[in-house]
Protein backbone atom coordinates (compact mmCIF):
# COMPACT_ATOMS: atom_id res chain seq x y z
CA UNK A 1 0.00 0.00 0.00
CA UNK A 2 1.59 3.25 -1.03
CA UNK A 3 0.01 5.75 0.83
CA UNK A 4 2.29 8.84 2.48
CA UNK A 5 0.84 11.89 4.82
CA UNK A 6 2.89 14.86 4.47
CA UNK A 7 2.24 18.35 5.71
CA UNK A 8 0.30 19.62 8.60
CA UNK A 9 -2.25 17.72 10.32
CA UNK A 10 -4.36 18.42 13.28
CA UNK A 11 -5.52 16.41 15.72
CA UNK A 12 -9.00 18.54 16.16
CA UNK A 13 -10.19 19.15 19.65
CA UNK A 14 -13.93 17.93 20.12
CA UNK A 15 -16.07 20.47 20.78
CA UNK A 16 -19.21 19.91 23.41
CA UNK A 17 -21.44 22.35 25.18
CA UNK A 18 -21.18 22.88 28.61
CA UNK A 19 -22.85 19.72 29.43
CA UNK A 20 -20.80 17.66 27.48
CA UNK A 21 -22.73 16.84 24.66
CA UNK A 22 -20.85 17.42 20.76
CA UNK A 23 -21.61 21.16 19.65
CA UNK A 24 -21.68 20.02 16.18
CA UNK A 25 -22.32 23.37 14.76
CA UNK A 26 -19.04 24.78 16.54
CA UNK A 27 -17.21 22.12 16.00
CA UNK A 28 -18.14 22.27 12.13
CA UNK A 29 -17.14 25.48 12.07
CA UNK A 30 -13.50 25.08 13.80
CA UNK A 31 -13.19 21.99 11.06
CA UNK A 32 -13.85 24.38 8.04
CA UNK A 33 -11.13 26.96 9.02
CA UNK A 34 -8.50 24.45 9.40
CA UNK A 35 -9.41 23.66 5.80
CA UNK A 36 -9.75 26.86 4.68
CA UNK A 37 -5.97 27.55 6.54
CA UNK A 38 -4.76 24.48 4.14
CA UNK A 39 -4.12 22.17 6.54
CA UNK A 40 -3.74 18.37 5.21
CA UNK A 41 -5.58 16.31 7.14
CA UNK A 42 -7.71 16.25 10.47
CA UNK A 43 -7.55 13.59 12.89
CA UNK A 44 -10.87 12.96 15.19
CA UNK A 45 -10.36 11.72 18.56
CA UNK A 46 -6.71 11.87 18.89
CA UNK A 47 -5.85 12.26 22.63
CA UNK A 48 -6.61 15.89 22.45
CA UNK A 49 -9.94 14.72 20.80
CA UNK A 50 -10.51 13.23 24.21
CA UNK A 51 -10.74 9.61 22.56
CA UNK A 52 -10.58 7.72 26.23
CA UNK A 53 -13.76 9.97 27.74
CA UNK A 54 -16.65 9.18 24.94
CA UNK A 55 -18.76 6.38 24.27
CA UNK A 56 -18.12 4.30 21.03
CA UNK A 57 -21.68 4.88 19.73
CA UNK A 58 -21.11 8.64 20.56
CA UNK A 59 -18.05 7.91 18.41
CA UNK A 60 -19.33 6.83 15.63
CA UNK A 61 -21.62 9.45 15.96
CA UNK A 62 -19.19 12.05 15.68
CA UNK A 63 -17.22 10.53 12.75
CA UNK A 64 -20.34 10.25 10.67
CA UNK A 65 -20.24 14.23 11.37
CA UNK A 66 -16.84 14.60 10.47
CA UNK A 67 -16.56 12.60 7.70
CA UNK A 68 -20.22 14.21 6.21
CA UNK A 69 -19.25 17.64 6.68
CA UNK A 70 -15.59 18.17 5.20
CA UNK A 71 -16.55 16.28 1.99
CA UNK A 72 -13.46 15.12 0.79
CA UNK A 73 -11.94 18.52 1.15
CA UNK A 74 -9.09 17.32 3.24
CA UNK A 75 -7.90 13.78 4.72
CA UNK A 76 -9.69 12.69 7.77
CA UNK A 77 -8.20 10.58 10.41
CA UNK A 78 -9.65 8.45 13.47
CA UNK A 79 -7.73 7.68 16.21
CA UNK A 80 -9.04 3.98 17.17
CA UNK A 81 -7.88 3.46 20.54
CA UNK A 82 -9.66 1.36 23.64
CA UNK A 83 -8.54 -0.72 25.85
CA UNK A 84 -11.15 -3.34 24.73
CA UNK A 85 -9.92 -4.98 21.25
CA UNK A 86 -13.08 -5.59 20.50
CA UNK A 87 -14.11 -1.55 20.29
CA UNK A 88 -10.97 -1.22 18.33
CA UNK A 89 -11.60 -3.58 15.44
CA UNK A 90 -15.54 -2.38 15.35
CA UNK A 91 -14.60 1.08 15.48
CA UNK A 92 -11.97 0.20 12.77
CA UNK A 93 -14.78 -0.85 10.59
CA UNK A 94 -17.19 1.09 11.44
CA UNK A 95 -14.73 4.08 10.22
CA UNK A 96 -13.72 2.25 6.76
CA UNK A 97 -17.79 1.74 6.31
CA UNK A 98 -18.30 5.71 6.53
CA UNK A 99 -15.82 6.53 4.47
CA UNK A 100 -12.70 8.00 6.82
CA UNK A 101 -9.11 7.83 4.91
CA UNK A 102 -6.78 6.51 7.33
CA UNK A 103 -7.17 5.46 11.14
CA UNK A 104 -4.92 5.93 13.85
CA UNK A 105 -3.74 3.63 15.93
CA UNK A 106 -2.44 4.06 19.41
CA UNK A 107 -0.31 1.58 21.62
CA UNK A 108 -2.09 -0.41 24.46
CA UNK A 109 -2.64 1.43 27.19
CA UNK A 110 -2.42 0.95 31.26
CA UNK A 111 -0.85 -2.25 31.16
CA UNK A 112 1.98 -1.93 28.56
CA UNK A 113 2.68 -4.84 26.48
CA UNK A 114 5.79 -5.87 25.23
CA UNK A 115 6.86 -6.29 21.58
CA UNK A 116 5.31 -9.31 20.89
CA UNK A 117 2.24 -7.87 22.20
CA UNK A 118 2.24 -5.03 20.67
CA UNK A 119 3.10 -6.72 17.42
CA UNK A 120 0.03 -8.66 17.80
CA UNK A 121 -2.30 -6.11 18.58
CA UNK A 122 -1.10 -3.55 15.86
CA UNK A 123 -1.50 -6.78 13.56
CA UNK A 124 -5.07 -7.03 14.60
CA UNK A 125 -6.24 -3.35 14.00
CA UNK A 126 -4.55 -3.89 10.46
CA UNK A 127 -6.35 -6.96 9.42
CA UNK A 128 -9.69 -5.74 10.51
CA UNK A 129 -10.29 -2.89 7.63
CA UNK A 130 -8.05 -2.24 4.56
CA UNK A 131 -7.68 1.53 5.33
CA UNK A 132 -4.29 2.62 6.16
CA UNK A 133 -2.61 2.75 9.50
CA UNK A 134 -0.44 5.06 11.34
CA UNK A 135 0.93 4.10 14.26
CA UNK A 136 0.52 6.42 17.54
CA UNK A 137 3.29 6.34 19.91
CA UNK A 138 3.15 8.12 22.95
CA UNK A 139 4.71 6.61 26.10
CA UNK A 140 4.75 9.34 28.45
CA UNK A 141 0.90 8.17 28.30
CA UNK A 142 0.45 4.25 27.06
CA UNK A 143 3.89 3.27 29.62
CA UNK A 144 5.91 1.87 26.51
CA UNK A 145 7.46 2.93 23.73
CA UNK A 146 7.47 1.65 20.20
CA UNK A 147 10.82 1.31 19.20
CA UNK A 148 12.24 1.77 15.97
CA UNK A 149 13.09 -1.62 16.11
CA UNK A 150 9.46 -2.26 16.29
CA UNK A 151 8.40 0.09 13.78
CA UNK A 152 10.31 -1.03 10.89
CA UNK A 153 9.09 -4.73 12.20
CA UNK A 154 5.33 -4.15 11.81
CA UNK A 155 5.99 -1.86 8.26
CA UNK A 156 7.42 -4.80 6.96
CA UNK A 157 5.11 -7.09 7.90
CA UNK A 158 1.92 -5.29 8.15
CA UNK A 159 1.60 -2.80 4.24
CA UNK A 160 -1.69 -1.15 5.38
CA UNK A 161 0.70 0.36 8.15
CA UNK A 162 1.79 2.97 6.61
CA UNK A 163 2.98 5.78 8.87
CA UNK A 164 3.61 6.70 12.79
CA UNK A 165 2.96 9.85 14.76
CA UNK A 166 5.75 10.05 16.66
CA UNK A 167 4.93 11.78 20.20
CA UNK A 168 8.60 11.58 22.13
CA UNK A 169 9.73 14.98 23.26
CA UNK A 170 13.44 14.17 21.65
CA UNK A 171 13.78 14.37 17.73
CA UNK A 172 16.46 11.40 18.29
CA UNK A 173 14.45 8.73 18.62
CA UNK A 174 11.89 10.04 15.70
CA UNK A 175 15.57 10.18 13.83
CA UNK A 176 16.23 6.78 14.40
CA UNK A 177 12.64 6.14 13.49
CA UNK A 178 12.91 7.76 10.27
CA UNK A 179 16.39 5.61 10.17
CA UNK A 180 15.18 2.39 10.52
CA UNK A 181 11.96 2.48 8.13
CA UNK A 182 12.78 4.21 5.09
CA UNK A 183 15.74 2.60 3.80
CA UNK A 184 12.84 -0.36 3.11
CA UNK A 185 10.30 1.98 2.50
CA UNK A 186 11.03 5.41 1.62
CA UNK A 187 6.76 6.07 1.22
CA UNK A 188 6.33 5.34 5.04
CA UNK A 189 5.38 8.58 7.03
CA UNK A 190 6.91 9.38 10.16
CA UNK A 191 4.86 12.56 11.88
CA UNK A 192 6.30 14.25 14.94
CA UNK A 193 3.71 14.57 17.81
CA UNK A 194 5.17 17.79 18.97
CA UNK A 195 4.80 20.85 17.51
CA UNK A 196 7.93 22.83 17.43
CA UNK A 197 9.82 19.69 15.48
CA UNK A 198 8.16 20.42 12.18
CA UNK A 199 11.48 21.56 11.04
CA UNK A 200 14.00 19.21 12.41
CA UNK A 201 11.78 16.67 11.62
CA UNK A 202 11.38 17.59 7.79
CA UNK A 203 15.78 17.64 8.37
CA UNK A 204 15.96 14.37 9.09
CA UNK A 205 14.01 13.12 6.34
CA UNK A 206 10.52 13.09 7.60
CA UNK A 207 6.94 13.90 7.12
CA UNK A 208 5.83 16.97 9.06
CA UNK A 209 3.60 16.97 12.65
CA UNK A 210 0.35 15.60 13.80
CA UNK A 211 0.17 18.20 16.37
CA UNK A 212 -1.99 19.95 18.66
CA UNK A 213 -1.44 24.17 18.28
CA UNK A 214 -2.18 23.43 14.64
CA UNK A 215 -5.91 24.32 16.36
CA UNK A 216 -4.42 27.63 17.42
CA UNK A 217 -2.92 28.77 14.37
CA UNK A 218 -3.35 26.84 11.10
CA UNK A 219 -2.52 29.06 8.94
CA UNK A 220 0.79 29.70 10.77
CA UNK A 221 2.14 25.64 10.51
CA UNK A 222 0.71 25.61 6.67
CA UNK A 223 3.06 28.59 5.84
CA UNK A 224 5.59 27.05 7.36
CA UNK A 225 5.29 24.03 5.94
CA UNK A 226 4.85 25.36 2.42
CA UNK A 227 7.82 27.87 2.76
CA UNK A 228 10.20 25.04 3.63
CA UNK A 229 8.55 22.87 0.42
CA UNK A 230 9.40 25.60 -1.69
CA UNK A 231 12.67 26.25 -0.15
CA UNK A 232 12.19 29.66 1.76
CA UNK A 233 13.95 28.33 4.46
CA UNK A 234 13.60 32.32 6.11
CA UNK A 235 10.17 32.32 6.12
CA UNK A 236 10.14 28.91 7.35
CA UNK A 237 12.29 29.96 10.01
CA UNK A 238 9.52 32.86 11.13
CA UNK A 239 6.72 30.79 11.35
CA UNK A 240 8.85 28.10 13.69
CA UNK A 241 9.62 31.38 15.70
CA UNK A 242 5.76 32.00 16.01
CA UNK A 243 5.21 28.55 17.05
CA UNK A 244 7.85 28.26 19.70
CA UNK A 245 6.26 31.63 21.12
CA UNK A 246 2.92 29.56 21.00
CA UNK A 247 4.79 26.81 22.79
CA UNK A 248 3.78 28.94 26.46
CA UNK A 249 0.52 27.95 26.09
CA UNK A 250 0.80 24.22 27.45
CA UNK A 251 1.91 25.49 30.12
CA UNK A 252 -1.10 27.61 31.49
CA UNK A 253 -2.98 24.68 31.75
CA UNK A 254 -3.09 21.57 34.10
CA UNK A 255 -4.25 19.62 30.90
CA UNK A 256 -2.63 20.48 27.37
CA UNK A 257 -6.45 19.57 25.84
CA UNK A 258 -7.73 22.61 28.71
CA UNK A 259 -4.91 25.05 27.36
CA UNK A 260 -5.64 24.10 23.61
CA UNK A 261 -9.57 24.59 24.09
CA UNK A 262 -8.73 27.59 25.88
CA UNK A 263 -6.41 28.99 22.78
CA UNK A 264 -8.84 28.22 20.12
CA UNK A 265 -11.22 30.51 21.92
CA UNK A 266 -9.09 33.12 23.00
CA UNK A 267 -8.82 33.04 19.17
CA UNK A 268 -12.90 34.04 18.48
CA UNK A 269 -14.57 30.75 18.04
CA UNK A 270 -17.34 31.04 21.78
CA UNK A 271 -16.25 26.95 22.27
CA UNK A 272 -16.88 25.77 25.41
CA UNK A 273 -13.60 25.00 27.25
CA UNK A 274 -15.15 22.33 29.20
CA UNK A 275 -12.84 18.45 28.94
CA UNK A 276 -14.65 15.53 30.08
CA UNK A 277 -14.50 14.19 33.59
CA UNK A 278 -12.60 13.37 35.68
CA UNK A 279 -10.41 16.38 34.22
CA UNK A 280 -9.06 19.62 35.67
CA UNK A 281 -10.98 22.46 33.93
CA UNK A 282 -9.45 25.70 32.57
CA UNK A 283 -9.56 28.29 35.20
CA UNK A 284 -10.60 32.50 34.18
CA UNK A 285 -7.35 33.17 35.18
CA UNK A 286 -6.07 30.94 33.08
CA UNK A 287 -7.73 31.61 30.41
CA UNK A 288 -6.43 35.28 30.61
CA UNK A 289 -2.84 34.19 30.25
CA UNK A 290 -3.79 32.03 27.42
CA UNK A 291 -5.63 35.08 25.35
CA UNK A 292 -2.38 37.72 26.21
CA UNK A 293 0.16 34.70 24.95
CA UNK A 294 -2.32 34.67 21.82
CA UNK A 295 -2.30 38.29 21.44
CA UNK A 296 1.51 38.83 21.99
CA UNK A 297 3.48 38.86 19.08
CA UNK A 298 6.61 36.46 19.35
Amino acid sequence: MTVRFEGIYCPSITITHDDGTLDLELWGEHLDHLIEAGIDGVLVFGSIGEFFAFPLEEKKRAVEFAVRHVAGRISVLVGIGDTNIDNVTDFAKFCERTGADALVAVSPYYFGPDDAAAERYFATVSEATDLPVILYNFPARTGNDLSPQLVAQLQKRHPTIVGIKDTVDTISHTRKVINAVKPTNPDFSVLSGYDEYYLVNRVSGGNGVLCGLTNVEPETFVAMHRAYQAGDYATAVKAAQRISHLMAIYDCADLFISAIKGAVKAKGLPISTLVREPAVQLTDEQYETIRQLCQQDD
